[in-house]
């Protein structure tokens, strides 16, 4: 899953980047509101992390710009200001959810993850395609019961297969869904990840090449 960062402290971006990327995220990141409304016209991200005290636009003025045009986009504020008056203009104005920094790199992955999981699959951490279980949560798949040793883009793109089950889903999706600006990934880096797993999910579920467009999971 893919997240854009909007902060202008360099050193909360770079620890934000660091630690999300280490659990599992691509992660892109622009120092003001300006540069987020253009990297949103031009990459799929999904999941918005916005400070409040942002140069030029605000945060409030960004939330509030994106929500007007109708981007439904799951909106989590990272911020210095911890006051009530502040947290509730951010929830009403469209935010998701909240949270006050300084914190700890793990509850910001675990509200990433619980935020692209409501988005995504109205709220249940667990899907079952076929004979294949995941558990969005955990980021595990089950293949009758066994685990599959699944490398942390491996996952990337089954995540995003899953989650759009039965639906056509562009290789440039699935690129965008594991690569940063900053990676250097390719479409045919998806097919090798398409290849790995087929091999690591044997015939539990189907991965169908669909010429010219993608890929698309189905049921075997």
């Amino acid at each position: 899953m893919r997240i854009l960062v909007v902060e202008d402290d360099a050193l909360v971006a770079d620890a934000m980047h660091r630690g999300l990327t280490q659990s599992g995220f691509a992660v892109d990141r622009v120092a003001n509101a300006e540069f987020a409304e253009v990297a949103m016209q031009q990459e799929h991200f999904d999941l918005l992390l916005v400070d409040l005290g942002l140069p030029g636009m605000d945060g409030f003025e960004f939330v509030r710009r994106v929500r007007r045009v109708g981007n439904s986009l799951p909106v989590l504020i990272v911020t210095a200001r911890d006051g009530l008056a502040d947290r509730v203009n951010a929830l009403d104005i469209g935010g998701d959810d909240y949270l006050v920094k300084p914190f700890a790199v793990p509850e910001l992955a675990a509200r990433c993850r619980a935020l692209i999981r409501r988005s995504k699959a109205a709220g249940n951490p667990l899907l079952t395609i076929g004979e294949l279980h995941l558990d969005l949560t955990r980021r595990e798949a089950r293949v009758n019961e066994h685990l599959a040793d699944l490398t942390p883009r491996e996952w990337a793109v089954l995540e995003c297969l899953a989650l759009h089950a039965g639906q056509v889903v562009r290789k440039e999706r699935l690129q965008h869904a594991v690569a940063s600006w900053s990676d250097d990934i390719t479409t045919n880096a998806v097919e090798v990840y398409i290849s790995r797993l087929r091999g690591k999910l044997g015939e539990s579920v189907s991965i169908r090449t669909v010429r010219g467009l993608g890929y698309r999971l189905d049921e075997s």
